[in-house]
């Protein structure tokens, strides 16, 4: 028994010693990596001062990548979360990418911002949509994140407003797989709980739960989740619900876990900014489309898109700033804007529409 307890021992050191010594390679090969990205620094400062440091394309293909030379056990998701963190570390160096997001700290937009860009962006919270696409426009930051649609409420029409009248471009998209906890503070009695406090889509997407677990509660809608672990924190009568990053900022505790109604509930974001971004082998792009009204004009818009393959995802429809009962679309669709079939459906559409705006050529969402 005792030489079996000193041969596993044993092991245990040479598997650390092991460790130690990966940990070393590793750590060796992200300075080398910091170099040459202080190098390629150095060569897009000798272009002139409008460089571009931050890649849109580039950062997708480097996460592909990532994911397809994953040979386990970690997942590939987890896989491109590393090198998400050692990118936004490198570029970092080169420049700081400032983005600003819909606030206040502890949303989700923020919990997207981070996934999409890495802890090591300088970011900042703001209180409206309006507010992000104008620090952008302003030059204040280099790039925005706003939430555009949830899997299960749809659309965020204020966020598609904002395109009518802004000049920003989409330059990415980031999905987020949405989790709502039942929080409290310290200081909550559970057993009296008499409101609970969040985000009117966040009630609404906990819909069911809350109508089976918390039936003759009041529900009270505040401007964000984070406002409302805020709230909690000084009511000893109240819970809210919200995501984990609420809960660590304010300190809060889980009464309850994923209680949202539906497993797959996500929202999906967008990135904003002022670059028209490459083609990156797997991309999306975005369009806002005025049409006449006259009879036909739907089959107008969307029969190109058919003709050439090219395959929609998504066709959402706003009232026009120009004039009552006129709409504005905004269609989603795979492909590049530069690609022979989109460039040739974008042109018959532009042909027959009385406005086109192409919003942005994007990444297809990695993580």
């Amino acid at each position: 028994m005792t030489e079996e307890i000193v041969s596993s021992d044993q092991h245990l050191l040479e598997l650390r010693d092991r460790i130690d010594e990966i940990d070393g390679n590793i750590a060796r090969l992200i300075s080398e990596r910091a170099e040459c990205a202080l190098k390629v620094a150095e060569v897009k400062k000798a272009t002139g001062e409008d460089a571009l440091y931050y890649r849109p394309e580039r950062e997708a293909q480097v996460l592909r990548k990532a994911m397809e030379r994953n040979q386990g056990p970690l997942t590939d998701e987890e896989m491109a979360r590393l090198f998400r963190e050692i990118m936004s570390a490198c570029l970092a160096l080169e420049e700081p990418v400032k983005v600003a997001y819909l606030g206040p700290e502890g949303t989700f937009t923020q919990q997207a911002a981070l996934k999409h860009f890495g802890h090591s962006a300088q970011s900042r919270p703001l209180a409206v949509i309006d507010e992000v696409f104008r620090e952008v426009e302003a030059g204040a930051a280099n790039y925005g994140v706003v939430p555009v649609e949830n899997s299960t409420e749809g659309v965020i029409n204020h966020t598609l407003d904002n395109f009518m009248t802004s000049n920003l471009k989409i330059c990415g998209e980031v999905e987020l797989r949405i989790h709502h906890h039942l929080m409290i503070s310290d200081i909550t009695r559970p057993d009296a709980i008499t409101r609970i406090y969040s985000h009117a889509q966040s009630l609404a997407q906990c819909r069911k739960w809350l109508d089976s677990h918390y039936p003759n509660v009041e529900r009270v809608a505040v401007a964000s989740n984070a406002e409302a672990a805020k709230r909690v924190k000084g009511e000893w009568n109240a819970a809210a619900i919200a995501g984990d990053m609420a809960a660590d900022l304010y300190g809060l505790k889980m009464l309850a876990e994923k209680i949202e109604d539906r497993p797959d509930n996500s929202t999906r974001f967008l990135i904003v900014g002022t670059q028209a971004v490459p083609a990156s082998s797997d991309d999306k792009t975005s369009l806002m489309v005025s049409m006449r009204n006259e009879p036909g004009a739907l089959h107008d818009l969307l029969e190109p898109f058919r003709r050439h393959n090219v395959d929609l995802t998504r066709v959402e429809t706003r009232p026009s700033q120009s004039g009552n009962w006129t709409y504005v679309f905004f269609i989603d669709f795979k492909g590049h804007r530069d690609t022979p079939d989109v460039a040739a459906a974008l042109k018959e559409v532009g042909a027959c529409a009385s406005d086109m705006k192409v919003l942005g050529s994007y990444p297809r969402g990695v993580l």
